[in-house]
């Protein structure tokens, strides 16, 4: 398909530079798939508080534990500033890195971070990052917390800078395993009250861990999306989570993805089989229409730019005329958009 099919006018200031609070007080336009009996189904303006009383009883929403890092660095080689925000980790040492001013950098250069953290430039990949191997004895991730800023989406950084509010209010309730350099955002609406309220309504909760690397936030550049590679992530599904997800699945339950993260993983541990299986290494699954959804039964994921792998995974799950009626009245309704912004819940049918 041609992507500019999935391009549409936003209003740039629809952009959220700012969490809802609390954070369940967002917004969420629920959309329903097309039925025989009804046709497109009406949208409906609600609040993300209000899942508990959307959800059926033995539904199970499926959360990303994954934990950011704060994988922004700000450096110098020699006189040149060099900016670097790490994109994945190749060993103890080493992580892949989407570079600013990559020009003024050679392999073999060294650069120096804040706090007596330094790199070296031991490789330039096809796509324009470099392996940056670091220098010391100490986790990579201990360096960060003394040299690294929390990377926020360029579509907020470049309006506002990083401060201290952002370590908190980047970080979803579930936040664990270390290693994201940006959020799991559908999940930054949460809170220990909505989850009470969830459990009360016998609606279940899985996690699984996908490391969310920077390359989600690449535009998409070539003209047919057949010509798009997607960067690879690394994940995680326990044996026992797969186990219960697809005994909640065989009792008439729903599985419901919480951010695009979890549904991609998701999908990729899923056989044509309809079973969900353990899963740990990489995935590059890249999803557009046409694609046979086999894991999830619905998705509740925050609104995404246009002419993105994101905007093109939902327009696979609703329809792409679908999705653009539904982008259109999120415009029309002033929802916030992107990390920061408001929530859609997306039920096919």
């Amino acid at each position: 398909m041609r992507v500019d099919s999935f391009d549409f006018d936003l209003p740039p200031e629809l952009i959220a530079l700012r969490p809802a609070r609390p954070r369940d007080s967002a917004r969420m336009l629920v959309a329903n798939g097309p039925t025989p009996l009804t046709g497109t189904a009406p949208l409906a303006d609600m609040a993300v508080h209000d899942l508990p009383q959307l959800l059926r009883k033995g539904d199970v929403l499926v959360f990303n534990d994954t934990r950011v890092i704060p994988a922004q660095l700000e450096g110098r080689r020699g006189e040149a500033k060099i900016g670097a925000t790490l994109h994945k980790r190749i060993d103890l040492r080493r992580w892949q890195a989407f570079v600013r001013n990559g020009k003024r950098l050679h392999i073999g250069d060294v650069i120096a971070f804040p706090a007596d953290v330094t790199a070296t430039a031991e490789a330039r990949h096809d796509d324009g990052s470099w392996t940056l191997a670091f220098a010391g004895d100490e986790p990579v991730e201990v360096l960060l917390e003394r040299a690294g800023t929390m990377p926020l989406p360029p579509y907020i950084a470049g309006k506002r800078p990083t401060d201290e509010a952002d370590s908190a209010d980047y970080q979803t309730m579930f936040a664990r395993e270390k290693g994201a350099v940006a959020a799991p955002t559908a999940a930054l609406h949460f809170t220990p009250d909505l989850i009470a309220a969830l459990d009360a309504a016998g609606v279940g909760r899985e996690t699984l861990t996908l490391h969310v690397g920077a390359g989600t936030f690449l535009p998409v550049k070539v003209e047919e999306t057949a010509d798009h590679r997607m960067h690879s992530e690394w994940g995680r599904i326990e044996d026992d989570t797969a186990a219960r997800l697809n005994a909640a699945r065989a009792a008439g339950g729903r599985i419901i993805a919480v951010g695009t993260t979890s549904l991609r993983l998701l999908e990729s541990a899923t056989g044509e089989d309809g079973v969900i299986r353990a899963f740990a290494g990489d995935t590059a699954i890249f999803i557009t229409p046409g694609y046979r959804f086999r894991a999830i039964d619905g998705l509740m994921t925050n609104f995404h730019l246009p002419r993105s792998t994101l905007f093109m995974l939902v327009s696979a799950l609703m329809g792409l005329d679908r999705m653009q009626a539904i982008y259109g009245h999120a415009i029309e309704m002033n929802y916030r958009f992107y990390s920061y912004g408001d929530s859609s819940l997306l039920l096919p049918e």
